[in-house]
């Protein structure tokens, strides 16, 4: 098998196996219990959450876990937005995962929240000077994810910071597809809250951070016994925190330049073969401020389910686009919004490749690409 869905999932990771396994069994206490075994179990969630706060570029205390991405978009969006006093109205862009689009569209239904969406050109990528057209002194969140899902394309995030700072606007992005690869401190991409998720990163499903900053109110989305200081409450899940943070010091800043100097290049290699041996492919996303690990393409004339049918047969795994919308028969949002008609975005296919993705694994992937597309068409 070839896996190149990386930005579906990940497989957990030995180390982070191994470094989790004492606290799903002998090591297995409430964090918030008064007794030796909590106290332990206490010391490796703290032990984690400065772990991850290191990485972060953020203070412990900003840390909150959560059960993933989605629930970490969830509580940015819906806890900034309504514990900010400035006012109701919320900016997004046109391409944001849908866990910050249905975020925002339960603040206009619910709380009639006033909301912008900052378009993308043909590449995903939003205009700085559009962005700050759309700022109000009312603004109570602004969120632009780092990097997209479906497409790869990476935005000028710090330049995005820079503007909604000066505006005195809160700014979150949806780091979940960035970790890994990209810088992702708060400070370097000046942002005030961040969201990652641990299976795009060898931990398991299941956990997830928003690092928030202290200064900002948060509104929590879960209530009840008050953990991760009031802002999400509910036991914490130690083991899956332990393993986050082991998946998190298996990368060294070194290792991650390196995994990613590395497979940007395999990924262009990729890239061309595809464009040169596959009839009127149709490259999507930026061509340089992209993701070391995203190839996407659409095929005119084929269904993208078609194709991920025909290259599993081959032993190649891939998606034919977010994994969270697997099964619509609805256009991707991303696709149109970057100027694709509709019968073209149903047509989408996406390779993620991982830091262990090798040269060979994807010839062997154009050429069942290749082979995919050819028998579709001979259908036709």
């Amino acid at each position: 098998m070839i896996y190149l869905d990386a930005a579906a999932t990940t497989p957990v990771k030995r180390e982070v196996l191994e470094a989790m396994w004492p606290y799903l069994t002998g090591e297995f206490g409430n964090p918030s219990s008064h007794h030796g075994v909590g106290e332990s179990a206490s010391r490796a969630l703290a032990d984690a959450r400065r772990t991850l706060a290191e990485w972060l570029g953020c203070r412990p205390a900003e840390v909150v876990f959560t059960s993933g991405g989605t629930e970490a978009d969830n509580l940015a969006v819906k806890g900034i937005a309504l514990g900010n006093p400035r006012g109701r109205h919320v900016v997004l862009s046109a391409v944001e995962h849908p866990a910050v689009v249905e975020s925002v569209e339960f603040l206009e239904r619910m709380h009639g929240f006033a909301v912008s969406v900052v378009p993308v050109d043909r590449y995903g990528l939003i205009d700085p000077d559009a962005f700050a057209e759309v700022l109000r002194p009312d603004t109570t969140l602004a969120t632009v994810m780092t990097a997209n899902n479906e497409i790869g394309t990476v935005q000028p995030i710090a330049r995005l910071g820079e503007i909604a700072r000066a505006a005195g606007v809160p700014f979150h992005s949806d780091a979940v597809q960035a970790a890994g690869w990209l810088d992702v401190r708060l400070d370097s991409l000046g942002v005030d809250a961040l969201s990652i998720s641990g299976h795009k990163l060898g931990a398991p499903k299941g956990v997830g951070v928003l690092a928030v900053r202290q200064r900002l109110l948060l509104e929590p989305v879960v209530h009840g016994g008050g953990q991760e200081r009031g802002r999400r409450s509910g036991t914490e899940n130690v083991a899956f925190a332990v393993g986050l943070a082991a998946a998190v010091r298996s990368m060294s800043p070194a290792d991650v330049a390196a995994a990613a100097a590395r497979t940007t290049a395999l990924r262009d290699e990729f890239i061309g073969v595809v464009l040169r041996e596959v009839p009127d492919a149709r490259f999507t996303g930026h061509p340089q401020l992209r993701l070391p690990s995203v190839a996407s393409f659409c095929f005119p004339g084929t269904s993208g389910e078609a194709v991920l049918l025909q290259l599993e047969e081959r032993g190649v795994i891939v998606s034919s686009g977010s994994a969270c919308a697997a099964g619509s028969d609805d256009p991707s949002p991303v696709l149109l919004a970057i100027g694709l008609a509709p019968e073209v975005a149903q047509t989408a296919v996406r390779f993620t490749l991982t830091p262990d993705t090798t040269r060979d694994e994807l010839t062997a992937a154009a050429h069942a690409l290749r082979d995919s597309v050819a028998a579709l068409a001979a259908l036709r």
